[in-house]
């Protein structure tokens, strides 16, 4: 009985999926959060999908479908999902993870709901080796964070570019001074653009989300965003110092 309480008392979570044609991609990772006893709900936004993620999607009578007529990008994507969860906190996942379990998911949740952390992001096994190597990834889509920070901001989400839903993420994190946790996942990828497009098309659109990005903020600010982030790190705090002496000068010199 005591047991039973204490799980009632666990602040319960909404997972947003935005997808665009991941017909083959998105069941391996519903088939793990659409039976999480986190996840309050599952939503998933459908980006105008031309391939079968919607009907994929139908195979999971818990999982809550909502379309767009058309593809709209993961920023607008995103503000729809946001605005229909309705729980307190939101877990952001992508629709092409590999190798994700639940105990990804648990660890993922768990530094917000112990209260260690306002924000949780994840580190995957193929996040770029830079990334890797400082023990950050600023672009991660994997996230945990609280609904207000993000609803309140809808109208600003709309008008991002089509892949600049992180970095502005970012900016809120940082403004707020908002502790995070990293997670690694070591044993969860990302599909790369060049595995479901090929080469050539991968590549492309590659670049032109690397475009959106710098849409979104300059290149150096990316730089300063890794640097802030870093120092709101709430473990590694030897990296967090590290970050903190890389933007002393300039905070300086300004």
């Amino acid at each position: 009985m005591t047991g039973s309480c204490a799980r009632l008392d666990i602040p319960r979570i909404s997972c947003v999926i935005c997808a665009f044609n991941e017909a083959p991609r998105i069941g391996a990772v519903l088939a793990v959060a659409a039976s999480h006893p986190l996840l309050a709900e599952v939503i998933v936004v459908d980006d105008g999908s031309t391939d079968e993620t919607r009907e994929v999607v139908r195979r999971f009578p818990g999982v809550r479908l909502l379309s767009h007529p058309s593809n709209h990008g993961k920023s607008a994507a995103m503000a729809t999902g946001i605005a229909a969860a309705q729980s307190e906190w939101l877990m952001l996942l992508d629709a092409d993870l590999k190798g994700l379990g639940p105990q990804h998911i648990s660890a993922l949740a768990a530094p917000v709901l112990a209260g260690r952390a306002e924000v949780s992001m994840s580190l995957r096994q193929n996040s770029l080796l830079i990334f890797r190597i400082i023990g950050l990834d600023f672009v991660s889509g994997e996230r945990v964070v609280r609904k207000a920070l993000l609803s309140e901001a809808l109208t600003e989400i709309h008008g991002l570019p089509r892949f600049g839903i992180e970095v502005f993420m970012n900016r809120l994190i940082i403004t707020r001074g908002l502790p995070i946790a990293v997670t690694h996942w070591p044993q969860v990828t990302q599909s790369r653009k060049t595995e479901k497009l090929g080469y050539w098309r991968g590549l492309r659109a590659e670049w032109r989300m690397i475009a959106d990005l710098f849409k979104a903020v300059y290149p150096m600010a990316l730089l300063s965003q890794t640097c802030q982030l870093f120092s709101l790190r709430t473990d590694h705090a030897e990296r967090a110092s590290f970050a903190a002496r890389i933007r002393k000068p300039r905070d300086h010199a300004a």
